[in-house]
């Protein structure tokens, strides 16, 4: 009954959106937008076709305000069954106004349309594809290749700052937390997105490293941006699939935090008071040693130990197969959290700190 609540809940609020984006403008890129004079709201929708005549688009709304500042990007929805921050963005949309803003705000509201609609976990319904694995992507590939394309091409290349906000997809049970790479080579990018994390207050903030190289793959769209030398990071908040106020909220309130402390936006009678965070530097991943059923009494957040018993993997007919142990201290930033359970996916993130 929740989730149906949640359901419709949801329902209205894309019906809203897609009634508003029929009347978007479809041509101009980003770029020639970024360029035209004045303070306003404009909303664009980039279409996708692929060769197998499958389509879809990409809804990206600029708000550009009266005085010069940074362009500052956000995209939700990357995953479309991630609903906290598919909804924090929405409320975004009608909350930022032209007038109360410097520079400019660039918003993906929903990156994923069709795995949104179709309430498709991780993958995109039209080609079977995570869209959080396909950046820098393709303008001739496939539906997802496309839209990663769009992303890195009209979004990333034109931002300064860039926020990717995801959530607990279906399965997953989820910290919420906020996170960064290190790449060392971009000192200034680097510090910029630790205290833009530091200012969110959120907690904790997640350090990940960055080795990538110039030819790589990215996959992830805030690597991407990162890779491209662009200011990057992600909020990772809401779990399992459903909507939780507390989430959005969360959500709404770290972006808010961000945007005041990179210079874009001012809430009247708005203050921010610095919360110290606890910081993880390094993750181990957990993945599922073999398909089957999956135990655990632990939740997200919680501490764990060095060879602590996680949880443990039974057959169809309920025997047990494997245990799963920990191999570090930390705390669990997320962990599956439904029974099934597929070889090589990630059962466990276990964030920790060690000195770099």
């Amino acid at each position: 009954m929740i989730i149906f609540k949640s359901m419709n809940f949801i329902s209205k609020a894309i019906f809203t959106s897609v009634l508003f984006f029929v009347a978007a403008v479809s041509a101009q890129s980003v770029a020639t937008v970024l360029n035209e004079k004045g303070s306003f709201r404009k909303d664009l929708r980039f279409s996708v076709k692929t060769a197998s005549q499958q389509e879809t688009f990409v809804p990206v709304t600029v708000i550009k305000g009266a005085q010069n500042g940074p362009v500052f990007s956000i995209v939700a929805g990357i995953h479309g069954y991630e609903y906290p921050p598919i909804i924090a963005v929405q409320e975004l949309l009608n909350d930022i106004k032209p007038e109360n803003l410097r520079g400019t705000i660039i918003i993906v509201p929903v990156a994923n349309v069709e795995a949104f609609q179709k309430r498709t976990p991780f993958i995109n319904p039209l080609d079977q594809k995570n869209l959080n694995n396909a950046f820098p992507g393709s303008s001739n590939g496939t539906a997802t290749d496309q839209i990663a394309d769009i992303i890195t091409k009209e979004i990333i290349s034109n931002s300064e700052i860039f926020l990717d906000i995801h959530g607990g997809d279906a399965n997953e049970d989820l910290l919420p937390f906020v996170c960064y790479y290190d790449r060392k080579d971009t000192p200034d990018n680097t510090k910029l997105a630790q205290n833009l994390a530091s200012r969110s207050q959120m907690s904790p903030i997640v350090s990940y490293p960055y080795n990538l190289t110039q030819t790589d793959h990215a996959k992830y769209a805030f690597k991407q941006a990162t890779q491209q030398g662009i200011t990057a990071l992600s909020i990772e908040a809401g779990k399992l699939g459903t909507v939780q106020k507390e989430n959005i909220d969360m959500i709404k309130n770290a972006v808010y935090n961000m945007l005041e402390y990179s210079g874009n936006y001012h809430r009247v009678g708005f203050k921010t008071t610095e919360k110290k965070a606890k910081v993880l530097n390094r993750q181990d991943y957990i993945r599922v040693p073999e398909d089957g059923i999956f135990y655990s009494h632990l939740k997200s957040g919680e501490s764990v130990h060095v060879s602590q018993v996680l949880g443990y993997i039974t057959d169809v007919f309920g025997k047990k197969k494997q245990e799963i142990l920990s191999k570090t201290d930390g705390v669990i930033l997320y962990k599956v959290g439904t029974p099934p359970v597929n070889k090589g996916e990630t059962l466990f993130c276990i964030g920790y700190s060690s000195k770099k």
